[in-house]
């Protein structure tokens, strides 16, 4: 996945962000390229967002 790839307003779930954030980890092997390391920042602050989301809706 690239780093442009992700938008706001992202329908994925905090689940499958949290999956994906865990397959990236595997992947790199517990160290993150400069590139692997823009794609988990992204995917921390979508993943944050879809937890906020899930929270209100909750409430």
């Amino acid at each position: 996945m690239s780093p442009n790839s992700v938008t706001s307003g992202s329908v994925r779930s905090a689940a499958e962000l949290n999956e994906r954030i865990r397959a990236l980890w595997l992947r790199a092997g517990g160290s993150l390229s400069a590139l692997e390391r823009a794609e988990y920042e992204l995917l921390v602050v979508e993943w944050a967002a879809a937890i906020r989301g899930e929270v209100v809706t909750a409430a």
